[in-house]
């Protein structure tokens, strides 16, 4: 192909007009939105040094309140993806009683505010709660321990992944699982080789959301982790401690950890799901 016969097909018009103007629009709002902001948190840490900013990144305190946000994060989503799945499947597969209800439910932790969910599960998981006080004989403390984190991260969380997998799972063709039925496969069978490979890139995509919405979360964890230097302190609160001592060159630099450790997790995901779909389709 000549360069002549190159740039007169890169100039025809596309069959949805206006691809110019949206993708100049969508860059611009990209940069303003995200990237300028973030070019601003890694420009501002880097006023602290090399040495200072590995000092941070290698605290005991720092080191231990990324472990509790991130830990419990991924716990959360893990937690999430079973209980979401089995949610989903419940309010896509039968017809009961209070099933719009409970489908509206699902969406509750979207519009309560943080900081009431926070103090509604404080009150519950307390040793004197409803729920807190039936574990309290049996040695087990859930508020104001770094299980209580888990527990307020699984509500925050829980919505991503059924909504994600619900849409999936009301396309599915039931067909193909009685064809797989009339084959001489289990219904253990089927839902493992039929269901859940289709499933798997929304189930991976839920699990993306709700680990990215639980690391960042902190209006309903506060309440409920006790935030116990080296023991339930999130990194969040962590940033903001150190906000509110005026150390914004720390904060920044704490802030400028989570991402590069968030964004590095996110990109495995995301991998995990192209390489689940690539299968799926060559499996089709």
């Amino acid at each position: 192909m000549t360069t002549g016969t190159f740039m007169k097909n890169w100039r025809q018009p596309s069959i949805l007009p206006g691809f110019g103007l949206t993708l100049g629009y969508t860059i611009f709002y990209l940069t303003v939105i995200i990237l300028i902001p973030l070019a601003a948190l890694i420009w501002r840490s880097t006023a602290l040094g090399w040495r200072e900013f590995l000092a941070i990144a290698l605290d005991e305190r720092t080191l231990r309140a990324l472990e509790v946000s991130f830990g419990s994060a991924l716990m959360a989503a893990s937690i999430n993806v079973v209980f979401g799945v089995i949610t989903a499947w419940v309010l896509v597969r039968y017809t009961f009683p209070g099933r719009r209800l409970l489908d509206a439910v699902i969406d509750l932790p979207f519009a309560l505010p943080t900081a009431v969910a926070g103090i509604a599960l404080a009150a519950l998981y307390s040793p004197k709660g409803w729920v807190g006080q039936l574990f309290a004989p049996l040695g087990i403390k859930i508020a104001f321990t770094p299980i209580g984190i888990v527990v307020a991260l699984v509500f925050v969380g829980l919505p991503f992944i059924v909504r994600t997998v619900q849409p999936v799972m009301e396309e599915l063709d039931r067909e193909v699982e009685e064809a797989a039925a009339t084959l001489g496969a289990s219904r253990f069978q089927t839902l493992r080789m039929v269901v859940l490979p289709t499933l798997v890139p929304a189930i991976l995509t839920g699990f993306a959301l709700a680990f990215a919405r639980a690391v960042g979360e902190y209006g309903s964890v506060i309440f409920i982790a006790g935030n116990i230097p080296y023991v339930s302190e999130i990194a969040p609160l962590l940033i903001v401690i150190r906000l509110e001592e005026f150390n914004y060159a720390g904060a920044t630099s704490i802030a400028c950890i989570m991402l590069v450790i968030s964004f590095a997790m996110l990109l495995l995901i995301n991998l995990l799901q192209m390489w689940s779909r690539r299968r799926y389709t060559n499996v089709r």
